[in-house]
């Protein structure tokens, strides 16, 4: 696509000019369609649910590593087929607030964009053959749905477009995710693993939340009826507040399960306080994706401490 239009659609507030993005190429540009910061959503939850496993002294590390691969190749498929389909659907074809987007900008076709969400589904899905191999047929419904919840998100039923995209976060990047790493290791579903997946899917669904309300404004105006542009953006604010106040309270509830080390998920309350502080405080694109950015590293240090809490 010609520069200018590129030009004409990136906002004053988007952390990347054209200047900045314009010398991207090859795997740059593939990296900047994977959207790295939300990358940690995929790490958290694989990290708890390999921690539930060690104390019931299941760890197992090829399982672990493969459970990684396959949350990490979702969390990709799922943000390229995203970041193709707004296009296509014109929600990214109004002037940003957030990052930029590679098929906005034209950096990539639609085809191209989609065709990568095909190979990171596919290879989901190889990584996941070895867990079934491992621990049988029955988890390929599992695998299966979701691949399909995550090209479901933006595409078919378009969960995010009609304000359920918060409950696809928390099910398959919370409970799915680390109840179906702990099991892959442990060989049983257990509750200790659904128990400890609720803090995280909590955590990952307040990123969703700040990145969501930071695009209200383009969202609705793209006929994209998110949960926070259904809440608006007081409500969002208060969505956003109750995820990390239910996260951090959560050590309490599970305290038995915890033992000694239940406290260390709280070494970052001061930390999550200034973040939510800021959502608060600040409605420009810039704060918004700083506090997205913190948020995600907030959601992954929040999985690594309730992991040790785990293990101490």
């Amino acid at each position: 696509m010609p520069s200018s239009r590129s030009a004409s659609r990136t906002s004053p507030s988007s952390p990347a000019s054209p200047e900045t993005w314009r010398p991207l190429a090859g795997w740059r540009v593939w990296w900047l369609a994977a959207r790295p910061a939300t990358l940690p959503a995929a790490v958290a939850p694989v990290v708890v649910g390999s921690a539930t496993a060690a104390s019931a002294a299941s760890f197992h590390l090829p399982a672990a590593a493969a459970s990684l691969a396959v949350a990490l190749l979702v969390q990709v498929g799922t943000n390229l087929a995203n970041d193709a389909h707004d296009y296509l659907h014109g929600a990214d074809r109004l002037p940003r607030r957030g990052p930029v987007r590679v098929t906005a900008e034209g950096l990539l076709t639609p085809g191209q964009v989609l065709r990568g969400a095909a190979v990171a589904f596919g290879l989901a899905c190889v990584a996941g053959l070895y867990l079934v191999w491992l621990r049988g047929w029955h988890l390929v419904p599992v695998g299966l749905s979701c691949v399909v919840a995550g090209l479901a998100y933006t595409w078919g039923p378009r969960f995010g477009y009609r304000g359920l995209g918060d409950l696809f976060v928390f099910v398959f990047f919370g409970l799915v995710a680390v109840a179906g790493t702990d099991y892959v290791q442990t060989g049983t579903w257990r509750a200790q693993a659904v128990w400890a997946a609720v803090p995280v899917g909590l955590t990952c669904t307040s990123i969703l939340v700040v990145n969501n309300l930071r695009d209200i404004p383009t969202d609705r105006a793209a006929g994209k009826h998110t949960l926070a542009v259904r809440l608006g953006p007081v409500g969002s604010r208060v969505e956003y507040t109750l995820c990390w106040l239910a996260a951090l309270a959560w050590p309490l509830v599970v305290r038995g399960q915890l033992g000694s080390g239940f406290w260390l998920p709280w070494l970052i309350a001061p930390s999550a306080a200034r973040t939510v502080r800021r959502v608060w405080i600040h409605d420009d694109g810039p704060s918004l994706n700083r506090a997205l950015r913190d948020t995600a590293r907030l959601h992954l240090l929040y999985g690594v401490l309730l992991a040790a809490a785990h293990l101490v």
